[in-house]
């Protein structure tokens, strides 16, 4: 008896001890389990009450132990989840599948919702039976608005990449349709003037240069978005230029159309160009007239707001923020998108560019500012023009200022353009001023000429290969200081350290255009912009 009873005492021994063992197992991992506060770990049986409840749960969900277990875990999804099954649902899943895994709002004990990241496992016995479901829920609510931040800034980043592509090829067509237009509207000055009136005639190209000065306009729209437009940037008073613009509103919106302004008492002047910004205006309001075919309402108001730190391309500080809303037709995502993009328009043919937008998007760039759109359908929409605010300066020189005119003396000038169109124009608006011209058709050649014989003047292109007009305006005036220098170009395309010290011609102009800035330029007073 003996030798059989030290075998099984021995086996009682190990039993005992691997008994034991496991409920100290055990134990240490329902202490675990419930001493995590990161995850809401949980058990559920068949039916889906709750059956265990640890710390995370707690922390998380807000519930004591002994309030919610044997409750139903569909109290943890929104009424909206609730009504269309979505807590059966996933425990079907879990059957069929073995495990669900899903992410969305669920509901905290105080009401309020969190973004849940959660897996569901069935849990079956050694037999093969279901014997309830093992539940893990993260809030992962943090980590969703970040992620959501994220996108947004690569949104921005994408679409502000887009519109920087979509600009520089604009300005690129925009400069090239420029010569086209000094070639075609400086022809036609030169042919009127040197032909007779002749009424079988004259109407017609009367017309060619109103059809020209259109297509100059729709140019000038280009560049604004491109960024590219000359800006004669100063203090302006945007109370008051609303307010001298009631009559333009007027009549170019109709008796149909209400509009209506909020202006505070004392706003600061916004830097930026006058005229442009009563053009961006004109913009919006017809855009808001035409989104409400049956009439209504616009009301254009006005606040300065405080930038705390960078968004975006705005820079920290002080700005003018002029918005104008209507109550149209408003505009879908997809349309929202796309409305600052030039050319894009749901207007019908004839009736309308696809440019203002595209311009007012330019005119608030360039200033430092931005341009906002907010849209519904049938909801609106309401445009931000954010300006920033002008520091205290001297109101700039009007350009409307008078110098003194020189006498009229004939110089002899080196016109420079590699376009040989616009180069035949110039050199001959300039002759037909009086003056002695010879031409060159490269920065290199110019120089050639310089060298050979004695000139006053050079007035050169400044988009031009191997070498700019700046650069050639620079090296003129370091090898002949008593040359003067005028750069005509169709925008601001000038470096900076360039700026104020040569005169600029726009493109495209005429014969009174190049006269005047011949004239500022021989005049001591000249400003040099």
């Amino acid at each position: 008896m003996s030798d059989l009873s030290d075998p099984i005492r021995h086996d009682l021994m190990e039993r005992k001890v691997q008994g034991e063992a496991l409920r100290v197992s055990e134990q240490q991992f329902r202490m675990l389990v419930k001493g995590v506060t990161d995850y809401a770990l949980y058990m559920l049986d068949q039916d889906g009450n709750v059956a265990s409840w640890n710390s995370g749960a707690r922390r998380i969900k807000g519930y004591e132990e002994s309030e919610i277990v044997g409750q139903h875990f569909s109290r943890f999804y929104t009424e909206a989840e609730r009504q269309a099954g979505e807590p059966e649902q996933n425990l079907a899943i879990a059957r069929a599948k073995g495990s669900v895994e899903r992410e969305g709002w669920r509901l905290r004990k105080d009401g309020s919702q969190f973004w849940a990241h959660v897996v569901i496992d069935a849990i079956y016995d050694d037999s093969g039976e279901l014997v309830g479901f093992a539940k893990v829920t993260r809030d992962i609510t943090e980590r969703r608005e970040a992620q959501i931040q994220l996108d947004h800034a690569r949104n921005a980043l994408f679409q502000s990449q887009k519109m920087e592509a979509i600009g520089q090829l604009t300005g690129g067509i925009a400069h090239d349709f420029n010569n086209l237009l000094m070639a075609i509207l400086g022809s036609l000055e030169i042919v009127s003037q040197r032909l007779p009136h002749d009424p079988r005639i004259s109407p017609f190209l009367d017309n060619a240069v109103k059809g020209a000065q259109r297509g100059a306009a729709l140019t000038q729209r280009m560049l604004a978005f491109a960024r590219r437009q000359e800006l004669e940037s100063g203090p302006v008073d945007v109370a008051e230029t609303v307010a001298s613009m009631r009559d333009i509103f007027d009549r170019a919106l109709g008796p149909g159309v209400l509009v209506t302004t909020r202006m505070p008492p004392a706003l600061p002047p916004a830097l930026t160009d006058r005229a442009q910004l009563e053009s961006a205006l004109l913009n919006l309001a017809v855009n808001a007239r035409d989104a409400m075919p049956a009439g209504g309402s616009i009301i254009v108001g006005a606040e300065e707001k405080v930038v705390a730190k960078s968004e975006g391309s705005l820079q920290p500080g002080h700005y003018v923020v002029l918005t104008i809303r209507d109550e149209g037709e408003g505009m879908d995502e997809t349309t929202l998108a796309r409305a600052t993009e030039p050319f894009f328009t749901t207007k019908g043919v004839g009736k309308g560019t696809g440019l203002g937008l595209s311009m007012v998007h330019g005119l608030a760039e360039q200033t430092g500012g931005r341009f906002v759109l907010r849209s519904k359908l049938k909801e609106g929409t309401t445009a931000e023009l954010w300006l920033p605010v002008a520091a205290d300066e001297a109101a700039p020189t009007s350009a409307t200022e008078e110098f003194d005119t020189p006498s009229f003396h004939p110089r002899r000038v080196l016109v420079v353009d590699d376009d040989a169109l616009v180069l035949l124009n110039t050199a001959t608006m300039t002759e037909d001023l009086g003056h002695h011209v010879v031409e060159a058709s490269s920065g290199k050649e110019a120089l050639e000429k310089l060298r050979s014989g004695p000139f006053d003047l050079v007035i050169t292109d400044y988009a031009m290969p191997q070498m700019n007009g700046g650069q050639l305006a620079s090296a003129i005036t370091a090898e002949w200081p008593h040359i003067k220098v005028i750069v005509a170009t169709g925008y601001s395309e000038m470096p900076e350290e360039l700026r104020g010290k040569f005169e600029r011609l726009g493109k495209p102009f005429w014969s009174h255009d190049l006269k005047a800035a011949i004239e500022r330029t021989f005049s001591s007073a000249a400003p040099l912009t």
